[in-house]
């Protein structure tokens, strides 16, 4: 079987085609085409992020999503809030005084206090139907700029025309509709004729693209088997980029059976600029494995690294909202995307080459030397590595 069937086959979604993939790398490039598409926008925006904190890019899209809905557009914006707990108060009302249908996902105050472990890690745009934006990007100063120093944060966002953005719209209302809307009311009831009209120079063209969201899940999730069936696909070579590792047991087996059939294995991860430093501590206790099976372990010391890659045999990638954690695959709801394209591997390639020049390597003698306080916290991480 090739790649195509055996992932339609495992992860039980089919791919569709004649899809547009532009890579948007760093806040640079990623806001302006996010902005640009909201701007265009002539029947309906919707808006799902975990992440909204502060600064003038915060401000920036609270106030050009106003404006839309002021000029008639349908604005949807869901809100994480947990992840959306810092935005300010007032870039809220100025949303939901100009129109703006503002929810919170999951917020702490309902009763049902089981649910808050479990959070909306997607990020998605859509706009009128025809365009669409995820992976990892959040609205916060930290990501503006061009990662050229520890203030700008290491970044991989994507725009998707094509049939495809059905799948992410469906995302989109699924989250929606726990919020308290009906579905048959929320269908976008608009026609919009022809494909929409943006300049796709530099994206790549007639991509093979699966859609697979994945919800809070006990033991199992479609991340989880996407995940597996990447690793267990794979011929040549495996790169993994992610802002927090912290695989279970079943992924480091994976992992080392995929490096002792020959698999080149290379995994980027934050090294000394990191939001969550305990993430870093939870997975490290993985490493000895991983180092003993010959795979390689990079550790990105420019910036905090915050892109979700995975790149198979310089063909298959996936790209989305998920990280290689516990979280990711079993606690929140994700978004990703699974492509076929050697085209589009090869500009994930050079990024992730690039990025190289700006890692350590971790070496397995000098890692086995580690001291009993990295050990330690190690072996303290354990208690709550399935938070993380």
């Amino acid at each position: 079987m090739d790649y195509k069937e055996i992932l339609e086959r495992t992860v039980g979604t089919p791919f569709s085609t004649d899809n547009t993939i532009q890579v948007l790398k760093n806040g640079v490039e990623i806001f302006p085409a996010m902005l640009n598409a909201i701007d265009r926008a002539r029947h309906q925006i919707d808006f799902l992020t975990f992440v909204y904190w502060k600064g003038d890019i915060a401000d920036r899209f609270a106030r050009k999503l106003a404006q839309k809905s002021e000029e008639g557009v349908d604005v949807r914006v869901i809100l994480d809030s947990f992840g959306g707990a810092f935005i300010r108060d007032e870039l809220v009302d100025l949303m939901k005084e100009s129109g703006v249908r503002f929810e919170w996902f999951r917020p702490f105050k309902q009763w049902k206090v089981w649910k808050t472990d479990n959070r909306t890690h997607r990020k998605l745009l859509i706009c009128d139907g025809q365009v669409a934006f995820t992976g990892g990007v959040g609205i916060a100063e930290e990501w503006e700029g061009d990662a050229r120093d520890p203030s700008e944060w290491r970044e991989t966002h994507f725009s998707i025309q094509g049939p495809a953005v059905l799948g992410l719209q469906s995302a989109f209302l699924e989250n929606w509709i726990e919020t308290g809307y009906q579905l048959n009311r929320e269908l976008v009831d608009y026609s919009n004729n022809g494909r929409w009209e943006t300049d796709t120079a530099s994206g790549v063209h007639e991509i093979p693209l699966q859609v697979v969201r994945t919800s809070a899940s006990v033991r199992w999730s479609d991340i989880v088997i996407l995940y597996e069936t990447l690793l267990g696909l794979a011929r040549d070579s495996i790169k993994i980029t992610t802002a927090y590792f912290n695989p279970n047991e079943s992924m480091v087996r994976l992992l080392c059976d995929a490096a002792s059939r020959g698999v080149d294995i290379h995994i980027m991860i934050p090294g000394k600029h990191t939001d969550q430093r305990v993430a870093n501590i939870a997975g490290s206790d993985r490493f000895d494995d991983l180092l003993d099976a010959g795979v390689h372990l990079w550790l990105y010391q420019k910036t905090m690294l915050h892109s979700k890659v995975i790149i198979v045999d310089d063909y298959v990638s996936c790209i989305g909202s998920a990280n290689f954690n516990h979280r990711s695959m079993l606690k929140d709801d994700e978004i990703n995307m699974v492509a076929l394209s050697t085209q589009l591997s090869s500009i994930l390639v050079d990024h992730y080459e690039e990025d190289l020049a700006h890692c350590d390597q971790v070496e397995r003698g000098r890692w086995k030397q580690r001291g009993v306080t990295q050990r330690g916290l190690e072996v303290l991480s354990k208690l709550f590595k399935q938070e993380i």
